[in-house]
């Protein structure tokens, strides 16, 4: 039976369904060594975790890395192109998780949520109700979205529900929703009382948040990053923060992860911090596992995947399974 590796404990529904398919192994560790030594008969990886290079030299049977989730950085895709093996991810199934993320740090940014039972809890009523003569309302404020893929979509829908004014700066003007006002970046970070950060990480969007950008930003403005880590300029960021020249920030991505215990955002207030979590719920769990279960099963079955991401590798697969050539799922 094929042996399908999943880097990740998944949902219980989804291990089910890949048992059907193969043999699940769950891996024990997540180093890299680790991972190249227990892929080396794998089939299929399931990708909750950075895989790395060399693990597609390494597999000889693997068919196709398939990314829990929509973000591919987790998947050298050059190299597993170069070795025939397929990759394929699950586009849109935490999108509305991490929109309903999106609005939950920021109202709780906006009404000190956090200060508040911080100190309801250390200091008594009168201590936390102080804090809410400085909550602000979002009805009424301008959001500016960077990527408007299946999450900068989700958002906008939500942003327009609570009467927002949304701008956007996104690759394909064709993407923008109804009502939406496309800004250059500069003019988004300058005009925004939230700046959401929802693009992919490419070389363009490195750094996107820099110094510049975070310094055009209104004294009281949030920046809310959902995307990944190296997006935003740390010591940038950290130095607006200190000198008071935005309202706060929500991370959930970082440039290391896991965070380090001793990060100087730990020192903030008005920074909300989550570790990678803004797309996990029961429910996008779910999804997103059988997203990638199917996925398995289609490859498993001689079928390309729906998502497929690397196009250009399925002749070197031909000529590594000719027994079982793809057909379109």
């Amino acid at each position: 039976m094929p042996v399908i590796l999943s880097t990740h404990p998944l949902h219980p529904q989804v291990e089910t369904r890949l048992a059907e398919a193969g043999i699940l192994r769950i891996a024990a560790e997540r180093q890299p060594a680790a991972l190249v030594e227990e892929a080396r008969d794998a089939d299929i990886v399931i990708v909750r975790a950075p895989l790395p290079p060399e693990l597609f030299t390494a597999a000889p049977r693997l068919r196709a890395a398939i990314r829990h989730g929509a973000g591919l950085d987790m998947i050298p895709i050059k190299e597993a192109t170069a070795a025939g093996v397929l990759v394929a991810n699950v586009p849109g199934a935490n999108a509305r998780t991490v929109a309903e993320h999106v609005f939950l740090v920021t109202l709780a940014m906006l009404r000190r949520l956090r200060l508040m039972d911080r100190d309801l809890r250390t200091s008594g009523w009168s201590a936390a109700r102080a804090h809410a003569d400085h909550g602000a309302e979002l009805s009424g404020r301008i959001m500016g979205i960077v990527g408007m893929g299946n999450v900068g979509r989700a958002v906008c829908r939500i942003a327009q529900g609570f009467g927002l004014e949304v701008i956007a700066n996104t690759r394909t003007r064709s993407a923008l929703p109804e009502g939406v006002r496309m800004v250059g970046l500069d003019e988004l970070f300058a005009q925004a009382d939230v700046v959401v950060l929802c693009c992919p990480l490419t070389d363009e969007t490195r750094g996107l948040a820099d110094r510049a950008r975070i310094g055009r930003m209104k004294p009281t403005a949030l920046l809310v990053n959902v995307s990944r880590g190296p997006v935003v300029d740390d010591d940038a960021l950290l130095a607006a923060l200190s000198e008071g020249r935005i309202g706060g920030a929500a991370l959930d991505v970082f440039t290391v992860q896991p965070l380090p215990q001793d990060h100087p955002y730990f020192g903030f207030d008005n920074v909300i911090l989550t570790p990678h979590a803004a797309g996990i719920t029961r429910e996008s769990m779910l999804r997103m596992g059988m997203g990638a279960a199917e996925e398995a099963v289609r490859v498993l079955k001689g079928e390309l995947p729906v998502n497929l991401c690397n196009p250009e590798a399925v002749a070197l697969y031909r000529t590594r399974f000719p027994q079982q050539p793809l057909q379109a799922g």
